[in-house]
């Protein structure tokens, strides 16, 4: 785990994770408004999730330790 949303409710969401493959996990409140999703081109097995623009700091940190 790299962050959580230091105003989100006790759940800890929105959370942004690094994983060891050089990739990231990010989990937030799924996308369902039907207008916002048809702008999208989301393919078969994917989905996309919301974040606030202050989670964006967890992206630019630099020297950030793997999760194990």
């Amino acid at each position: 785990m790299i962050g959580k949303d230091p105003e989100s409710n006790p759940t800890g969401s929105p959370t942004v994770y690094r994983t060891d493959r050089d990739s990231w996990v990010v989990q937030g409140w799924v996308v369902s408004d039907p207008a916002v999703l048809a702008q999208m081109s989301i393919p078969e097995g994917e989905s996309c999730v919301e974040i606030p623009d202050r989670m964006l700091q967890f992206f630019r940190q630099e020297d950030r330790g793997l999760d194990q």
